[in-house]
């Protein structure tokens, strides 16, 4: 699929700012496409972009409007149907991550059929994967894994690919998400694979490479969830991770949506590395990324010391911080990939 910028990003009436996360990362790594906004009253979020309407932004070259919203099961609300078949009239295509497609909506997909539009359902593929394998891949993997879902996993493998690359290493993100999809152009929005072919889709997502190649694959909810921790381990096994970096948001106390308790950062490395073990008998920690934003700058640094300190990892805020650290810890780990890469 080729989803053709500029974009108008839809927010419906989302309820707070995590749940526009999708269109949250597409305003932070790919600012360029990102021409306004549009919210329906009662929306608690806000990317800072103009607030337009649909003649408003076909009038400044808007080619699609992005559903950039991430909630409890990926639902499309009826009565966000209405802005999506103005823009389809408007002129734009639509783009959507959610589980409901686009044009299971009747007057959605009458008003694409009309218009000739185009109806982008990212989460879904014609793509078909093989069940997972567990063979050993050449090139090296590096999977961030959560304490809880939404906490940075995305935004700390796209900071690694950047860091990464500016050093002259071979890396690549790997999308496992519809944000990340939106953002890099290709992956596999892992969580509407059926369950039997997660671990292979992450296999395909992440096939052999040269031995100094990094595979920096995006870790999607926690292991510790009991809503996704079914994709979380799929994903930790078709990965077959060499390294993983533990995503943190200090200020919670229980899983996000859940009540169950948020587990501890060493709990979440043990679990990973008994698991892993599965399909790389030599997986290991090499970090620790941790979501400061709701902390004061020195509160920030006093936490990311004491939690190097305690594990025996380097930790940062990659948005923060930057992931220097993260990157010095892999490349003392892995000595091989410091070669550069093709």
């Amino acid at each position: 699929m080729q989803i053709i910028p500029p974009y108008l990003m839809f927010l419906g009436d989302v309820p707070d700012q995590l749940a526009a996360k999708t269109a949250q990362g597409i305003v932070d790594w790919r600012p360029e496409w990102c021409v306004g906004q549009i919210r329906l009253p009662g929306c608690k979020a806000d990317l800072r972009l103009p607030d337009l309407t649909i003649a408003d932004a076909a009038a400044q070259g808007v080619k699609t409007l992005i559903v950039g919203v991430a909630n409890a099961g990926g639902v499309l609300p009826d009565h966000w149907t209405d802005v999506i078949v103005a823009a389809l009239d408007g002129g734009l295509d639509v783009a959507s991550g959610l589980h409901t497609k686009l044009g299971s909506k009747p007057a959605i997909a009458e008003a694409a059929a009309r218009t000739g539009r185009t109806l982008f359902d990212v989460r879904h593929t014609d793509q078909s994967f093989a069940t997972g394998k567990g063979h050993k891949r050449a090139g090296m993997r590096l999977l961030t894994v959560g304490t809880d879902c939404s906490v940075g996993k995305k935004y700390t493998v796209l900071a690694l690919e950047k860091a990464m690359r500016a050093r002259g290493l071979a890396a690549d993100f790997c999308a496992t998400g519809q944000t990340g999809v939106f953002i890099s152009g290709r992956g596999v929005a892992i969580d509407a694979v059926v369950a039997d072919f997660i671990s292979g889709a992450v296999e395909w997502l992440s096939p052999d490479a040269a031995p100094d190649h990094w595979d920096l694959i995006e870790g999607q909810g926690s292991l510790f969830h009991p809503s996704f921790a079914g994709v979380s381990l799929g994903l930790l096994h078709g990965a077959q991770p060499d390294a993983f970096i533990v995503c943190h948001e200090p200020t919670r106390t229980s899983l996000r949506g859940v009540k169950t308790p948020l587990p501890s950062i060493a709990e979440v490395i043990d679990l990973t590395i008994r698991c892993g073990r599965l399909t790389n008998p030599n997986i290991r920690a090499t970090g620790i990324s941790v979501n400061t934003q709701a902390l004061e700058e020195a509160a920030a640094r006093a936490l990311l010391a004491e939690l190097s300190a305690a594990h025996g990892l380097p930790a940062t805020d990659p948005i923060r911080f930057g992931v220097s650290t993260l990157v010095d810890r892999l490349l003392q780990e892995f000595p091989a990939a410091q070669k550069v890469g093709a």
